[in-house]
């Protein structure tokens, strides 16, 4: 039996603790190879793996005396063609663009997708994580910024290592304080480039909505923008920036204590997401302020309403279809567990931001 002294000969690992048994994550440390590819020698897929590989691997699981566990053979030899997609919301076009390019790429590699909503409920979000682990997909994909400050974090990133350490394959959207493989949106750099050119387009005072410094997407646009707007020496009078709901609602009720705190039509308006921009062109309208003529907007994101709205809206584009494709090849790949992915952005200039 296992003294928790063995490891693949020629390595320096740390010794597997007695009390327990050896793990797939401790063959595959012990072999140098990814747990993916341990998994596979290891419940027989091997037509993609390197012969040397496989022999460690084999030769690792012998010295630690691992025995694999039932639920990770059933995820590995792909009993479930399931691939797992954890949402925020289903009527943003944001989770719906990205969930476009997961199914496309679910598609290409013989996979079903089954996608839950966690409607920004942390608890909701850990209660469908712990659902799916029994459900044993081959993938669990987690699309949406966390919030912060919750006290589910450690329980959420104690369920996935599980799940990982069964087999199965973790990718997170835009989300950076759990150590899985993450595809990386540039909300930040996006920003602060919004803020310079805006700031070229002739702009000096400006008014924000944002959601509330939890939400960690919202939190890095708005310091992204204010930082891209001191590099000119521009300072936001604090009265014109508005916490709100992340979404449509709340940007029409931003804009809407914003013209009641005095907001007169000379300031842009940035919102830190499309759809609150849109709700705040609305909430505009009904205040007697034309968008793009008596007060400028823009948004982050470039979701397809965007060049649907009159005036079209100036806005950070995030290629959200590609979000999508590379969070599925990041989760088919045998990459580092903690890999990163970065996504850049560029800004959009459309007519909500007229030249000044």
């Amino acid at each position: 039996m296992n003294d928790g002294s063995a490891a693949y000969p020629g390595r320096r690992e740390e010794a597997v603790p007695a009390n327990r048994p050896a793990t797939l994550r401790d063959v595959a440390r012990a072999a140098g190879v990814s747990q993916p590819t341990a998994s596979r020698v290891l419940n027989g897929s091997i037509r993609n793996v390197r012969q040397e590989n496989v022999d460690r691997v084999l030769a690792a699981a012998a010295a630690l005396d691992y025995a694999p566990h039932l639920s990770a053979q059933a995820i590995a030899r792909g009993s479930t063609n399931i691939a797992a997609l954890v949402v925020n919301g289903v009527e943003d076009p944001y989770f719906s663009s990205i969930a476009g390019g997961v199914s496309q790429a679910a598609e290409a590699a013989g996979l079903v997708v089954t996608m839950a909503v966690a409607d920004r409920s942390p608890e909701r979000e850990l209660e469908i994580v712990r659902t799916l682990r029994g459900m044993r997909p081959r993938m669990i994909i987690l699309a949406g910024s966390r919030i912060e400050g919750t006290g589910t974090r450690d329980a959420l990133a104690g369920e996935l290592d599980a799940y990982r350490e069964a087999g199965g394959s973790v990718v997170l959207i835009s989300r950076h304080d759990l150590p899985f493989r993450t595809v990386s949106i540039d909300n930040y750099g996006g920003a602060r480039q919004l803020a310079r050119a805006l700031v070229g387009q002739g702009y000096r005072r400006f008014a924000v909505v944002r959601a509330g410094v939890g939400v960690r997407t919202s939190r890095d646009r708005c310091d992204g923008f204010l930082d891209g707007l001191r590099e000119f020496n521009i300072d936001l009078d604090e009265r014109f920036v508005v916490e709100a709901e992340f979404n449509r609602s709340g940007g029409f009720a931003g804009a809407r204590e914003l013209v009641r705190r005095g907001l007169d039509g000379t300031e842009l308006l940035f919102a830190v997401n499309d759809v609150m921009a849109i709700g705040a062109m609305t909430a505009f309208r009904d205040a007697g302020l034309i968008p793009g003529q008596d007060i400028a907007v823009a948004g982050f994101d470039d979701i397809g309403p965007a060049v649907d709205v009159h005036p079209a809206l100036t806005t950070v584009a995030v290629p959200l279809h590609q979000v999508g494709l590379r969070a599925m090849e990041l989760a088919l790949s045998d990459g580092d567990a903690t890999r990163i992915v970065p996504i850049s952005t560029n800004v959009v200039l459309r007519d909500s931001t007229p030249r000044r």
